[in-house]
Parts: C-alpha cells; sequence; structure tokens
C-alpha cells in the first residue's frame, strides 16, 4: 500500500534535535539494508533475512527500477518495505519555507544562466527572510553571481568569492554590464586566509556549494559572527577526510559512522538526465557488472574490484574489447576464450537486479540527506543562531532543495 501523506512542517528549535535525534535511532537499526550496495554484491547480506522481497526485487525489470526509481516509497513491495517507506515518508518530512514576493528581476539577468538554474536562484531567493534587511550580500562559490546578483539590492553590497578565475572575470563582466555594485573576488574558499574575507555585516548565501566548501562556511561564517546565513547544501560526499566527521555537538556523540559510500547515498537520486544520457549510463554500468562477472572467475575470488571511471568512448568499442582493456588496467591474468555474449547479457542482468534492490536503499536516502542538513543546522544552534530548516523548491526542480536559514538573534 502506498503510505500514507505525512503532515509537513518546517523545523526550528527543539524539533532540530527531536528528529535528528529521531533519524538517528533509525539510521542505526536499520543500517544493514542500506550500507551494503548492491553494485558490489552478488548476493546482499539482508536477502536471507527477507527471502520474498529480496525475490520480488529481483524479478522486476531494468524499466520497473526507473519508473520507481524517485519515488520508492510508493512501491507495494513485500515488507518490510512498506514498514520502511511509512517510517522514511514520516521521519524525512519537512515542510517548506515560506515564499515572498521578490522585486522583479533586471532587464537580461537572467541572460547566459540555464533555465533550470534560473529556477533554482528564484526559489532560494525567494525564501530568504530575515529579521532585519541584509547589508551586505556574499556569495560563496559563486561561479559567475548569478545568486548575488538577483538578490542584490538598492543600498545593499554584493561580494562573490569563486576559484576559477575564468567565472571570476565573467562575472566582474556581467556586474558591471549591468551596473551593479559588486565585488567579485578569485579565492579558494578552503584556503587558510579565507577568514579575513568575512565580517559580522555580511549575509553569506550558497545554493549548492558543495561537501567541505559549504561545511566550511558554515565554520567560518560562525566565527565571525555574520548574524545571517543562508545555506543549500549540496554532495555530501566531495569531503577530505576518508569518513564523515560530524560537526554538531550531538552529532559527535551519535554511534553512526559514515564512509564516503554512505555519503554519496542522498545524491543518487536524479531528476534530470535525459534519455541518451540515461542509456549511456545503463550500458556502462552494465558493462561494469558485465566485467564484474569475468573478474570474479579469472581471479578465483569472489568479491567486487574497483575499477577506474573511464571515458566514455570505451562504450563505442565491442564489449569483449572493453574487458579486455579493463582487464589489462587491472593487470589480470590472460582472458582467454570467453561466452561475450552470454557475460554481457549477465551485466544486464545484474543492472536491472541492482537497481531494483537498489530501491531498498532509496528509502534511506532522504533520511540521511536530513540526518547531514540536521547536524549541519544543530552546529548552528551551537553557537547561538535560531535555525529554520525547510524546502525551498519542489523535488523535480533540483532534489537537493534543503535550505537552512540561520540567524542570531
Amino acid at each position: 500500500m502506498p503510505a500514507k501523506d505525512v503532515d509537513a512542517c518546517v523545523l526550528t528549535g527543539e524539533a532540530l534535535l527531536a528528529r535528528f535525534t529521531a533519524l538517528d535511532a533509525f539510521l542505526i537499526e536499520h543500517q544493514a539494508l542500506w550500507k551494503p550496495r548492491p553494485f558490489t554484491h552478488l548476493h546482499l547480506p539482508w536477502e536471507t533475512s527477507y527471502p520474498e522481497l529480496a525475490l520480488w526485487l529481483r524479478q522486476r525489470s531494468l524499466d520497473d527500477a526507473e519508473l520507481a526509481h524517485n519515488q520508492p516509497c510508493l512501491l507495494d513491495a513485500p515488507e518490510p518495505f512498506a514498514s520502511l517507506a511509512a517510517l522514511s515518508l514520516e521521519l524525512s518530512s519537512v515542510g517548506e519555507l515560506p515564499a515572498h514576493s521578490l522585486q522583479a528581476a533586471g532587464h537580461r539577468l537572467n541572460v547566459d544562466v540555464p533555465g533550470r538554474k534560473w529556477q533554482q536562484i528564484e526559489a532560494f531567493a525567494s525564501r530568504l527572510s530575515f529579521a532585519a534587511p541584509p547589508k551586505h550580500w556574499l556569495d560563496w562559490c559563486s561561479g559567475k553571481g548569478h545568486l548575488g546578483r538577483r538578490l542584490l539590492q538598492t543600498g545593499q553590497q554584493l561580494t562573490c568569492l569563486e576559484y576559477d578565475p575564468a567565472l571570476v572575470a565573467s562575472g566582474q563582466a556581467l556586474s558591471q554590464r549591468h551596473q551593479l555594485r559588486a565585488l567579485h573576488v578569485e579565492q579558494d574558499v578552503l584556503a587558510p586566509g579565507t577568514a579575513s574575507l568575512l565580517n559580522v555585516n555580511h549575509t553569506p548565501v550558497a545554493l549548492h556549494a558543495c561537501g567541505d566548501l559549504h561545511v566550511r562556511l558554515i565554520q567560518l561564517a560562525s566565527a565571525a559572527g555574520c548574524k545571517q546565513l543562508a545555506i543549500a547544501p549540496c554532495c555530501y560526499n566531495r569531503i577530505n577526510l576518508p569518513a564523515y566527521q560530524p560537526l554538531s555537538s550531538v552529532g559527535l556523540r551519535s554511534g553512526l559512522q559514515l564512509s564516503l559510500d554512505d555519503l554519496a547515498l542522498p545524491m543518487s537520486e536524479t531528476v534530470t538526465a535525459g534519455a541518451r544520457v540515461r542509456r549511456q549510463r545503463d550500458t556502462s554500468m552494465a558493462r561494469r557488472l558485465g566485467f564484474d562477472l569475468l573478474q570474479r572467475q579469472l581471479r578465483g575470488i569472489d568479491e567486487y574490484l574497483p575499477t577506474p571511471s573511464l571515458p566514455s568512448t570505451w562504450l563505442d568499442t565491442s564489449f569483449a574489447e572493453y574487458c579486455h582493456h579493463l582487464a589489462a588496467l587491472k593487470e589480470l591474468s590472460t582472458v582467454g576464450s570467453q561466452d561475450w555474449p552470454a557475460l554481457e547479457a549477465g551485466g544486464w542482468q545484474r543492472l536491472a537486479q541492482v537497481r531494483n534492490l537498489e530501491l531498498l536503499r532509496g528509502l534511506f536516502r532522504r533520511p540521511l540527506e536530513l540526518w547531514l542538513v540536521l547536524d549541519r543546522a544543530l552546529f548552528l544552534a551551537d553557537r547561538g543562531y535560531t535555525v529554520r530548516l525547510g524546502t525551498f523548491c519542489e523535488t523535480p526542480l533540483t532534489p537537493r532543495n534543503f535550505l537552512l536559514l540561520a540567524e542570531r538573534p
């Protein structure tokens, strides 16, 4: 049965800690279901405990998996799937932050901005309400500064920090063309001197700054005494540490240990890939899985062998050539004569099974992401901020739609 709708509200105050605690218990209790990756296992440990669910998922097609990918909670699968889906919906339910009307964008301000990105900027900007009007926007990892220019109003200032010199130059040219009071600074925000660029008058904003980049902003902005900030996090696995280091005091006390693979789970949801990109992705994965069957035979070891990222041109070769090249890269023994059509077909069969088995992991995608965002929210609360956590747009526009608004009284 489809899980029932859950009343959603923006999380503030004590609700932040209460939800984190509930998610923490949920994720720890069921980690045997979501930590093992179907891509690297011929048989998952949990399949022994839930054989009916495993068999049901393994018998479904690749198209079936694709249809359920974005909303696994709606799948009518054997238990414990439905019970977990209902809990997942309940625990990851967060309301949309209230919108306010924006002044109309300046003439041609959205030129050079992809349509989807501009929609995200509009949605993000319309949710930024603070007790006092910002004086000086700080667009963090700004690219060309499109977000900062959209936020800038008469009497305000704008500073854009960006690592890529080409984007800095393009952004400065765009701001000058629009006659806006903006300073574009070439800066690696992870470098030691970045702290000196933030001060109490700044309102930092970050729309989809990855991993360490947005964590660095949270740490530096709170240390600098910034009275307001707004962050939509992204790419939690893009960190320089081998495993996740919690930020908040309650996060540090959690027993949940997260590897880089675990941190990639929230990023596995896709909503924008076109048919050609999906086909290329599927072919690449089916070939890797076919090669995985081969390498287990060649090595006589029944375990996954990590392989490097490969250029898409490798997909233009035959499957046999692909496997020969990959075997050479991994310094495997002579491949010899093989039933290549059977191996290739086995790769596609495994891909269908992997995608369907991943639907169980998909139930923990959003709860894990919310756990991570709440760890950031509670870090800011530890430092005296009043924090509001909600969404700023619907999932089809971007699955990374959580927004943290923090301000100091």
